[in-house]
């Protein structure tokens, strides 16, 4: 028996290059750039001191300011996300369908932000100075409360930590839990907003980062010979799966279907990739066999793509392993080279960019691509966006600890 098909039919994003789907989806394809000098905190001494971060955030634009004081940057930037999903899938909640629909969002690290902060509080003030409201605005499964609670939401209520691949890996879960039939809407994507001391210190000194600290919007340079290390970025990206003949019935917008998922382990090393890339291969081919579909059906990938010299071998090893001869004909690119590498959200805003790309069948470019790394030798949609014929597309997101995710997209016929 067929699984149930599962659509997209809402999304929403806050990235570095700004607040909402449009202003992202046109930035995106314009190939700008996101990366900046830290303006959060003074980075004097650090290895890296930049990152991209989201341009004029006032959380008290989207929140009352006594709630906006109870959530962590990420619990804020996630919410705003979430929001934007809910509000473009013209959801209408009512006693009938509260109990099919859920949230599954989670985030690489949490509220470090507010982590720190009240570690200082605690030293300098004491112990009757910490926010009572500490622990849950900390907590990673706080935007998907948060959101429950906001809408009335009485359906599976989930998070996921799983580094860099967390929104992809709640997005291929929130679309198996509709499969399953515990759930007919699920709401779920990832956030992040790690660009703190401490985070920019730890990456920094384990010599992930970038220190192309004079060339901010060309520090992110995914496959180029001159790459030195991923940027951090921050935000969230969230979307709306649904299962198809709900969103027929009440004429929902439909964006494309997400026809495959999988994942897969490396057991290789803590940080690292396996050399040639194998377990990311074997991800991307359990995304395909889960999908039904066969390496030339696939026009597009939205790689990993974080600009770090191993990283980047690695993942055209694996996609051309992956895609055997077809690799040669299908589009690459990274977009983190405009966005940087928002950890536990890159896998929701890039999910978000491959959807539109098959929506507009356009593909975005990966930009600073100037000296090509021999070793990388796919076809990366160098520095400007791709009108193109896009049917199927990949999404893969691979994180610490080995853990990897790829999500497949097709066109909604």
């Amino acid at each position: 028996m067929s699984k149930p098909r599962v659509v997209i039919t809402g999304m929403g994003i806050i990235s570095p290059l700004g607040t909402g789907l449009s202003i992202n989806w046109s930035n995106i394809t314009a190939g700008v750039s996101g990366i900046r000098k830290v303006s959060r905190f003074d980075a004097t001494g650090y290895p890296s001191r930049i990152a991209g971060e989201i341009p004029d955030f006032e959380p008290e634009q989207f929140f009352p300011s006594k709630d906006a004081r109870k959530m962590d940057r990420f619990i804020q930037l996630g919410m705003v996300a979430g929001m934007e999903a809910f509000t473009d899938a013209g959801l209408d909640i009512d006693r009938q369908n509260a109990e099919r629909i859920g949230v599954y969002i989670g985030s690489g690290i949490g509220g470090m932000e507010s982590i720190e902060r009240y570690s200082y509080v605690l030293r300098d003030k004491g112990p009757r100075r910490v926010s009572p409201f500490y622990v849950p605005m900390s907590i990673i499964n706080m935007i998907s409360g948060n959101l429950s609670i906001r809408y009335g939401l009485k359906g599976p209520n989930l998070s996921m930590v799983t580094a860099c691949s967390t929104a992809t890996h709640a997005i291929g879960e929130a679309s198996r839990l509709i499969e399953y039939g515990d759930a007919d809407v699920m709401i779920a994507g990832g956030a992040e907003a790690a660009i703190t001391p401490t985070a920019m210190a730890g990456f920094g000194n384990a010599k992930a980062l970038s220190r192309r600290n004079d060339e901010p919007e060309f520090a992110s340079r995914p496959w180029d010979l001159e790459r030195d290390g991923f940027v951090m970025g921050e935000g969230a990206g969230v979307v709306v799966l649904e299962e198809l003949a709900h969103a027929r019935d009440r004429g929902a917008t439909i964006y494309a279907e997400l026809s495959g998922f999988g994942m897969s382990a490396d057991a290789h090393h803590m940080t690292s990739p396996l050399p040639d890339g194998e377990g990311a291969c074997r991800c991307m081919n359990n995304a395909l066999h889960n999908a039904g579909l066969n390496p030339d059906d696939v026009d597009y990938v939205n790689a990993h793509g974080t600009s770090t010299p191993q990283g980047d071998i690695a993942e055209t090893l694996a996609t051309r392993s992956a895609l055997g001869h077809h690799a040669d004909k299908v589009a690459v690119s990274s977009t983190k080279s405009m966005t940087g590498h928002l950890l536990g959200a890159a896998g929701g805003i890039e999910a978000i960019y491959t959807i539109m790309a098959i929506h507009k069948q356009i593909a975005p470019p990966t930009i600073n691509l100037r000296s090509q790394d021999p070793a990388c030798n796919l076809d990366f949609i160098p520095n400007a966006a791709r009108e193109m014929c896009i049917r199927a597309a990949i999404s893969n997101s691979f994180g610490f600890g080995g853990t990897n995710g790829s999500l497949v997209f097709k066109q909604y016929r």
